[in-house]
């Protein structure tokens, strides 16, 4: 009668075959070679994935001919077959950790990572990351042929237990020589970066590798004997438990889960269950062969924020020309009204708040418009110390008394890359955050230190490795939960009450750091306070940089006459509010509403002294294309650009042109100041 022995008390080499059945089944090619650097083990998945022939791989084939059918076959590129095999054979002869990434002809992607071996040589694993979903077809591929390869080789096993019980003095060499396989085995498996582990149909691990072992906190010998349930804890095991009894009834199965570790750390992994049958068909137990996607869901994670970020902040951009043209015409007017009646109590009671709001309007669409990365920075090196100091003094004024503010010490001198003025805005704002969160008073502080960012590090903050400087601000108030933090970039996000905040803080703060070339990042837990950290590229010091976009051009003296000026804007209500203004700082005024008819009279009216045009304007010259223009025919006529857009599309024209540029909205005294400049 057919038999099955538990997996502890059946011969060695039965092991020994279940071991290797399980790492031929993986995705992921498998070598093993030794300190001569020759192959001693290898698997399907290599020949498949690199495509090489299967008659190159047997057990003593040297790895150097592996690197010269590739170097021939122009995987390494252009150059020497014998240098470029050489390199690599350089390399290999460290025997030390690597990971690398390379591109195959068709457009394949292979994730290469060694390990090194006790005593010299090394395992490799091979991973096809092209795409998930041809991971996925590749496991429903092998569905079929993996149950009836577990069938075919229990047979084979249970016929070879026969043979080896009839011949003793055999079967004792035969045992010997295939402990010492299973040990060298059993070593290669605990050095694989895959977890690997066999339960039996009573959810009872009898094997388990040391990753998957070490991916739960437990020593392999603690594994053993355990059922699921009390390995993976029921949290995890909530979430598995339907895939586990899908699987005991002789179906592969493939699923993700999460797990919370100690620290609080939340890790990922995807794993497989394939099920093994005995002679009878029925399930003895699974096979579970997992690999740890935490870091591809936090690159996923990062990637989708990102990206409703950036989707959000072309939104911003596009629509603050509108509404700086609405709040342009709203506020010139509310001002024309305000001059022309300025003893009427009556205009003043509804005219002075309404400018107010749109002022502060003005003020809401540069702070989108700092948050979308579109409002142009005037970055120099900044002494992080004397900010820190300046913005402490000011807090401590600000703050309520029963918060105490203090600032972490420096050591040394930190320079920043930054615009000053827009960082003490970041920190007021993530101070006054701070004050929110600590209702019944608490500690705030202000730290700042030069830290060296490395590849593991900069996912936290999305930017490239390097110097930077870190300042942190942090709180002991009652902190945010998970998906809080999520969000609390989001611009228009805020947990307070109603009319109690913009929800602009935070997501302002995220656009200055990026647009500075650095990062935020948010460490907190409810009733755990909260530590927001801003990264920022460090540099000497401030007598050796300069700002990026230049320094402002000085006002000239007010000129005695003032000349003719022809103004361009498609916009007929914008247009007249500038109109107003100019001819109030006593501006003759002629106008124009596209490109065609400017041109058009500055050769008829040979008298014109200023050219002011609105950057963008239909018909197919933009206002900087009609600057150029005027210049050819009118060299005397002085250009002025004005536009809603605030980014640095529209900064980077003007200065391109070499022009100055207004930006709206802009008041009579703005303006006044722009055309001294223009004519001084």
């Amino acid at each position: 009668m057919p038999f099955h022995f538990p997996l502890d008390s059946q011969p060695t080499h039965y092991r020994h075959e279940l071991l290797q059945a399980g790492l031929d089944l993986l995705d992921q090619g498998l070598t093993v070679i030794d300190g001569n650097l020759h192959i001693v083990a290898w698997n399907k998945a290599f020949l498949r994935l690199l495509d090489f022939p299967e008659d190159m791989a047997f057990v003593g084939a040297t790895f150097e001919s592996f690197m010269r059918y590739n170097a021939e076959r122009g995987e390494y590129g252009p150059g020497d077959v014998e240098e470029l095999v050489a390199q690599r054979m350089r390399l290999a002869r460290r025997f030390t950790p690597h990971y690398t990434e390379r591109d195959r002809p068709g457009g394949q992607i292979l994730a290469v990572r060694g390990e090194p071996l006790p005593h010299n040589g090394f395992v490799t694993l091979y991973t096809d990351i092209t795409a998930s979903r041809r991971y996925e077809q590749k496991i429903q591929q092998q569905n079929a042929e993996l149950e009836n390869r577990v069938t075919e080789r229990t047979n084979e096993l249970q016929a070879s237990n026969r043979r080896l019980i009839i011949a003793d003095g055999a079967n004792q060499r035969i045992t010997q020589a295939l402990r010492r396989s299973e040990e060298n085995l059993r070593l290669i498996t605990d050095t694989v970066p895959a977890l690997i582990g066999y339960f039996d149909h009573q959810e009872i691990y009898s094997y388990v590798n040391k990753g998957y072992a070490d991916w739960f906190g437990c020593a392999k010998e603690e594994v053993l004997g355990r059922s699921i349930r009390d390995v993976v804890g029921d949290e995890v095991y909530t979430d598995i438990a339907h895939h586990v009894h899908v699987a005991l009834q002789g179906q592969r199965v493939s699923y993700e889960y999460a797990m919370r570790q100690p620290g609080g750390r939340v890790v990922y992994a995807r794993s497989e269950l394939v099920p093994e049958l005995d002679a009878q068909g029925r399930v003895a137990g699974c096979f579970v062969l997992s690999v740890n996607i935490t870091d591809l869901k936090n690159a996923q994670a990062a990637l989708v924020h990102a990206q409703k970020m950036e989707a959000v902040g072309q939104l911003t951009g596009g629509l603050a020309h509108d509404f700086n043209n609405l709040l342009t015409v709203v506020i010139g007017n509310l001002v024309t009204l305000h001059e022309r009646y300025p003893d009427d109590p009556d205009i003043g009671e509804y005219v002075v708040p309404a400018l107010k709001a749109s002022r502060r309007g003005a003020s809401l669409i540069k702070r989108l418009l700092t948050f979308a990365r579109k409002q142009p920075l005037a970055p120099r090196s900044v002494n992080i110390a004397d900010l820190v100091d300046e913005t402490l003094i000011l807090l401590k004024r600000t703050l309520p008394a029963h918060i105490t503010v203090t600032a972490t010490p420096m050591d040394e001198p930190l320079h920043a890359m930054t615009d000053a003025q827009q960082l003490e805005n970041a920190l007021l704002n993530l101070a006054l955050n701070a004050r929110d969160a600590m209702p019944d008073g608490g500690q705030l502080t202000i730290g700042a230190t030069c830290v060296q960012l490395s590849q593991a590090q900069v996912a936290d903050f999305d930017v490239a490795p390097g110097c930077y400087v870190a300042v942190s601000v942090c709180d002991t108030g009652i902190g945010m939960d998970a998906a809080t933090q999520a969000r609390a970039s989001e611009p228009f996000f805020t947990t307070k009450r109603f009319g109690s905040g913009s929800g602009l803080g935070l997501s302002m703060v995220y656009g200055f750091a990026k647009q500075s070339g650095g990062g935020i990042r948010i460490q907190s837990a409810l009733g755990e306070g909260c530590v927001v950290t801003l990264v920022l590229p460090c540099t000497g010091d401030n007598r050796a940089a300069e700002s990026l976009l230049g320094t402002q051009q000085r006002l000239g003296r007010p000129v005695a006459e003032r000349p003719l000026v022809l103004l361009v804007e498609d916009d007929p209500d914008v247009r007249r509010v500038i109109r107003l203004q100019l001819v109030g700082l006593g501006y003759p005024v002629i106008e124009a509403d596209h490109a065609a008819d400017a041109l058009l009279l500055l050769a008829s009216v040979p008298t014109v002294g200023i050219l002011i045009s609105d950057l963008v304007m239909p018909g197919g010259m933009d206002g900087r294309a009609l600057c150029f223009e005027a210049s050819l025919r009118a060299s005397h006529v002085k250009a002025l650009l004005i536009s809603g857009y605030s980014d640095g599309d529209a900064v980077s024209a003007a200065a391109a042109a070499d022009l100055p540029l207004l930006k709206k909205p802009f008041s009579a005294i703005q303006l006044q100041h722009a055309l001294d400049g223009l004519l001084a």
